[in-house]
Formats: structure tokens, C-alpha cells, sequence
């Protein structure tokens, strides 16, 4: 019968030497690729009652690291690991290079003394023989060492590139939490100057600003601890606490963080969020810091006297939608599909302080929470910037 293992161990040289015929057969998860398939293992199963040989079928999807260390350019393709040398079939002609390739393939497994030319090898070559099996093998063993090397130097890389990417946005994050507070602060100090203000309603400001500085900095705190957490591994993923959520009332609470930049650029801000909008399943510090950034945006592209609507929608019973809009410089369409990635940044934010990466955390956030955000716009039409949270049941 055709041997046919769905998981091909590491590759072993010893074993190959002791196995006259050994073939792999890489497949992926491709249904176009499902027919080509059924039909090299049916001629590579009429093959078998002629002439015994091992195949051992790989899905590249579980053994990567076969592929890259046997340089596979596509799939499906067939390996000739033994006899020596090693060969590789590939293409949409796959079948008939085997038909072509078979009977040197079975000749040379019979006739080990043959030559790949075809030609006699004598008796006393035979330590020549073991030469180029000895070369063989170091050379496997080289190519092997070697790429474990180029793997090991990549996840360096990778890890360095992802501190560097944690703290910067950790540079960018931290500005609007910090303006937000000394906002803050800061009217807190020009109100105890204010003889008009009664002194009832100066305790209930003050309380709401010292409250509003210490929600600011708690959130600094967490974006601090963090990053400490993350820079400990590149592949570590956001810490999401998720609970029931009120948005309205966090929309509020963000909302009111900005309102001394919306008075200072005379900005119409309007609230669209429906009394009966359900709870939401998601992090709260999280959607805090997404909605910042959102607003933060909007704020800093809309020119004065623009218009600014927050608005969210009970899209289905599964998920709640949430829009940030504003009439800004809008985005060019051949940017949009690239608006959300690490440092990406447009032209018009050169001049701009920052990172480029409030959306790229936007879009980590909206993704750890298992939903969509995406962007509208067009050019002096402004955008509108919309993502997606679960319902909480």
C-alpha cells in the first residue's frame, strides 16, 4: 500500500541513506489545487505495485520550516529526497514531469552504482562514492545550521523593531491623556481666579476636574504598565479586561475631556447616541483611549468652525457601531487601505508632532476586542472613521 503520513517528521540523512526511494509530497489547503492532487497520488499508487518507494504527504501549513529549508516556490510539489541528489518537481505540468522524471527516479533506486548520467560507476570508486556522501550530508547539515541562524537573526530583529514600535507609541498615546489632564489643572487654577463663580458651584468644578486629572492619570498608568508587559515579548498581545459597558456614558466622559480644544477652535460637536443603545462587551480603559484618539484626530485636522459628530448605532444583535466624523481635508482613497498601519502617515502630517501610529493602535484595540474599524472619506469631504464592538448579553 501507498504510505502516506499527514505530518512528515524532521528530516533525517541517516534515514534517508537506509531507504532507497523516498518522496515528499508538499499539498496546501487550496481546493483549485484538490484535483491535481487526487491525480499524482492515483499515478504514484499504479507506480507502487511496480516498484517500492515512500511518500510521506506534507502540509506546508504544519510544517513551514520544511518548506523554507527545501526553498519551495509553490505547491503542490514533489520532493525526490533518496536516492541522492535531491530533486524537486513543481507547476501546473506536475504530472508529466513525473511521467518524464520517473524512470531515471526508479533506475537509479534499483541501480545505486548507476551515475545520474546513466553511466557505470566502477568498484573502486567506491571510497568516492563515500566522499560525496560524507559532502552530502555536511552540506545538509550546513544548510540546516544555517537557517536556523537566519531564523534566530529575524525574531531578534522582529523583537527590536517591536520595542521600538511600543514606545513610540507609547510617546504618542501618553499626549492626549497628559493634555487632557493639564487642561484640567489648568482650569482649575483660572476658577479659583474667578470672583463671579459662586462658591457652591466652584467645589462641584473643582471635584469634576480633579476626578476628570485623575481618570487622565490612572490611564497614563496602565499605558505605563503596558508597555513594561509587552516589552518582555514581541508577541505579546493587548491585555483586554472586558465587562459590561456603558457607551453613552463613556462617550460622555471622553468627550468632555476635549472640551476646552473644541471652545478654543470653535467647533460644533454633535452627539448621536440613542437612549436604549445596548451595553457593549469590551475594555473600558481600552475604548477610552480608542475614542481619545479618534476625537483627538478629528480635533487636530478639522479646521475652525468644523463640525465634529460622534454617533452610535445598534447595528445588529450582535454588535454596536460607533462613528467619529468630521468635515477635515478627508483622506485620498489610495491611502485608505493603508491608513491604519505602523508609522504609516500622510503627507499633510509631516509637519505634524507624533508617531503615526494613533490608528495603528486604534486597529489593535478594535481587533483585540473582535471587531471591525474601517474609514470613509474623500478629499475636502472630510471622514468619518467607524468600528464595530460586540454586544454584551
Amino acid at each position: 500500500m501507498l504510505q502516506s503520513n499527514q505530518q512528515y517528521p524532521d528530516y533525517d540523512q541517516s534515514n534517508t541513506e537506509k531507504s532507497l526511494l523516498q518522496l515528499l509530497l508538499f499539498v496546501d489547503q487550496r481546493s483549485s489545487s484538490d484535483e491535481q492532487v487526487r491525480d499524482i497520488q492515483s499515478y504514484l499508487q499504479s507506480l507502487h505495485s511496480e516498484h517500492s518507494f515512500k511518500l510521506d504527504i506534507v502540509e506546508i501549513e504544519k510544517q513551514p520550516h520544511l518548506v523554507e529549508f527545501l526553498k519551495l516556490v509553490a505547491t503542490p510539489a514533489l520532493v525526490k529526497m533518496a536516492p541522492t541528489p535531491r530533486q524537486t518537481l513543481a507547476g501546473s505540468d506536475l504530472l508529466k514531469q513525473l511521467e518524464k522524471w520517473w524512470p531515471q527516479w526508479k533506475a537509479a533506486s534499483l541501480y545505486p552504482n548507476i551515475d545520474s548520467d546513466g553511466s557505470s560507476i566502477a568498484e573502486e570508486s567506491g571510497s568516492t562514492n563515500t566522499a560525496k556522501d560524507d559532502y552530502s550530508r555536511k552540506d545538509i547539515e550546513l544548510s540546516d545550521e544555517i537557517f536556523r541562524l537566519q531564523q534566530e537573526k529575524e525574531e531578534l530583529e522582529a523583537q527590536l523593531s517591536f520595542k521600538d514600535k511600543i514606545l513610540a507609541m507609547l510617546a504618542h498615546d501618553l499626549r492626549t491623556p497628559l493634555t487632557a489632564a493639564s487642561m484640567a489643572v489648568e482650569t482649575v487654577e483660572l476658577s479659583e481666579k474667578n470672583e463671579e463663580l459662586e462658591a457652591s458651584k466652584l467645589i462641584a468644578l473643582k471635584q469634576k476636574l480633579f476626578l476628570q486629572a485623575k481618570n487622565q492619570f490612572s490611564i497614563m498608568d496602565r499605558m505605563i504598565g503596558e508597555l513594561l508587559h509587552n516589552s518582555q515579548s514581541a508577541n505579546a498581545r493587548l491585555a483586554v479586561k472586558p465587562k459590561a459597558l456603558n457607551l453613552q456614558v463613556l462617550c460622555q466622559e471622553v468627550i468632555s475631556q476635549f472640551d476646552v480644544r473644541l471652545k478654543r477652535k470653535l467647533m460644533n460637536m454633535v452627539i448621536d447616541i440613542p437612549q436604549d443603545i445596548p451595553q457593549v462587551y469590551a475594555d473600558e480603559e481600552l475604548i477610552r483611549q480608542l475614542m481619545g484618539n479618534l476625537l483627538d484626530n478629528a480635533i487636530k485636522y478639522t479646521p475652525k468652525q468644523g463640525k465634529i459628530t460622534l454617533s452610535v448605532l445598534h447595528r445588529t444583535n450582535q454588535k454596536v457601531q460607533v462613528s467619529v466624523s468630521d468635515t477635515g481635508p478627508g483622506i485620498p482613497r489610495e491611502k485608505r487601505e493603508r491608513i491604519f498601519e505602523d508609522s504609516f502617515r500622510l503627507q499633510r502630517d509631516r509637519s505634524q508632532e507624533g508617531y503615526g501610529l494613533g490608528l495603528a493602535t486604534c486597529f489593535q484595540i478594535v481587533s483585540a476586542h473582535y471587531g471591525q474599524i474601517w474609514v470613509d472619506s474623500s478629499p475636502e469631504s472630510g471622514s468619518c472613521f467607524q468600528f464595530t464592538l460586540l454586544v454584551y448579553k
